[in-house]
């Protein structure tokens, strides 16, 4: 089991979720977050005023799904998420050592 990770730019959410959802996963988690990359955050002016935005609005999306799907999973967020400008995200994946279902008490692959 893996969890795969990815940050995203916040308007990509729902052709990303529904790219998902069209290859079998039905569950995820979004998260708002704040960050930079090699953008470094850009300048905006406010009443007049120009003022540095240091740490951009990202969407961080987790997906745990089994080993044999990452690929899957990695492929359509990519497709999906994808604008080809800077800050397009990451994708990151990681190992899951157990899940367990609080509702039912199943566990690994069936929790999922």
């Amino acid at each position: 089991m893996k969890i795969v990770m990815a940050i995203i730019k916040p308007f990509k959410l729902e052709e990303v979720r529904d790219a998902l959802t069209g290859i079998g996963v039905h569950g995820l988690t979004v998260t708002e977050v704040k960050g930079y990359g090699r953008q470094k955050g850009h300048t905006e002016i406010y009443r007049g005023a120009e003022y540095a935005v240091s740490f951009l609005p990202k969407l961080k999306i987790e997906v745990a799904v089994p080993s044999d799907q990452v690929a899957k999973v990695i492929d359509a967020i990519t497709t999906s998420a994808k604008t080809g400008q800077i800050g397009d995200g990451k994708i990151f994946v990681y190992a899951i050592d157990q899940a367990v279902r609080i509702r039912t008490g199943e566990t690994d692959a069936d929790a999922l």
